[in-house]
């Protein structure tokens, strides 16, 4: 008996021994050479061969005639009234985007959505990028502050404060059991926002896709794009200022006090079944806590 070692470099250097017996002869099969004319074997597939190959690849997918229809999201209050007359609610189980600059009534929003849904007993968060949310102005708003989780992004660069946004996120849609999730975008630089990739909203949307939880990106610009089921677009319309009346121990007597501020709201996308044009535009407002 021989003996040979073979080393391979897949087996990364680890040698094989085979065992050889002495005087074997090997068998070789004639090569198709040999055999015929010269030309290689054609290897002939019959219909009925081919048809079960197809049908084995196409086991898998599911015809469209039977594919079940999506029922409709359920639609819950967002506080204000012309709002839910403008988007029927705001969407169980997508992701709905508010978006618009500064003063234009984001924070109005998103704090008439939070008290509403703590009055249905639900529990809330707000991721807060820019660590801006008021507890004083969410308990006026109506907000029960116990029923709501602040998440504050304290680090000083915006790129740090997206980085946590992102992060608790995640961490909340796994969790899963609230009635409302905000991220609070509106305060970061739009080139920072920019940066978070279509396929983290596409992992936020599915996350929340067969959940009851109303999932809200508040932010400047729109940067969810397709992801999103809903977007609002809000813009400033107006103000109003009330004039003090002159008393001895007061003030200058010209001091002014905003008392209200007005706002549009316009649907720019919407994957619900209520599908206004985009011009349909609703005008609400947002009184000071003096004013009453």
């Amino acid at each position: 008996m021989s003996s040979v070692v073979i080393s391979t470099s897949a087996a990364q250097s680890r040698p094989f021994s085979f065992d050889v017996q002495a005087g074997a002869e090997v068998c070789p099969q004639p090569s198709w050479k040999e055999l015929g004319d010269g030309r290689p074997p054609q290897r002939i597939v019959s219909a009925d061969s081919f048809g079960a190959f197809k049908d084995a690849r196409l086991a898998g997918v599911t015809p469209a005639s039977r594919l079940a229809i999506r029922s409709a999201p359920e639609m819950v209050s967002s506080g204000i009234a012309a709002m839910d007359a403008l988007t029927g609610g705001l969407p169980r189980g997508c992701l709905t985007e508010i978006c618009g600059p500064a003063s234009s009534g984001r924070t109005t929003l998103l704090l008439s959505a939070l008290a509403a849904a703590t009055r249905r007993g639900e529990c809330c968060v707000v991721v807060d990028a820019s660590d801006a949310l008021d507890p004083q102005s969410a308990a006026a708003a109506g907000i029960e502050l116990e029923r709501l989780l602040w998440v504050r992004c304290g680090e000083s660069s915006p790129q740090k404060c997206l980085e946590q946004l992102l992060r608790a996120a995640d961490l909340l849609l796994e969790s899963g059991g609230f009635g409302l999730i905000a991220l609070d975008l509106g305060d970061l630089p739009p080139q920072t926002a920019r940066r978070i990739p279509l396929t983290t909203w596409f992992r936020f949307r599915r996350a929340v896709e067969h959940t009851s939880t109303v999932l809200l990106a508040v932010e400047r610009q729109s940067i969810a794009g397709s992801c999103s089921s809903l977007m609002i677009k809000l813009g400033s319309q107006g103000h109003r200022l009330q004039t003090t009346k002159p008393q001895s121990s007061a003030p200058p007597p010209h001091t002014q006090l905003l008392t209200e501020l007005e706002f549009t709201a316009e649907i720019v996308r919407s994957r619900m079944d209520r599908k206004p044009a985009r011009s349909a535009e609703i005008t609400f407002a947002s009184k000071t806590a003096w004013a009453g």
